[in-house]
């Protein structure tokens, strides 16, 4: 692994290879044992722990928090099926596009 944002993709690539692994010796592959909902919920309150980091406790939390969300964030990706570099291109899709602009783009859900 690496310490620039490649660590990403490293991170993704370990991920998918715990897919089917013994769920005793891998977090990773506990997650996926127990279905998209459970990894679901871990993303959400990881997200939900990021935001009370950033509001009551400080820089150091809020990266902590912020690597855990990474992590499970790839964890449903990779349950989805989706890899980061279709993430990567939507994002440079994106680039030189106003906020307002793309979310108009998508129209009322």
């Amino acid at each position: 692994m690496r310490g620039d944002s490649g660590i990403v993709d490293d991170l993704y690539a370990v991920i998918a290879s715990r897919v089917g692994a013994d769920p005793e010796k891998s977090y990773t592959a506990k997650l996926f044992a127990k279905g998209r909902g459970k990894i679901a919920q871990k993303m959400g309150e990881e997200a939900v722990e990021t935001v009370v980091a950033a509001l009551s406790e400080g820089k150091t939390a809020v990266v902590a928090e912020s690597a855990d969300l990474l992590y499970h964030l790839l964890v449903l990706w990779a349950d989805c099926g989706v890899e980061p570099a279709q993430v990567w291109a939507e994002m440079e899709r994106r680039v030189g596009t106003s906020g307002v602009d793309e979310k108009k783009s998508r129209g009322k859900k």
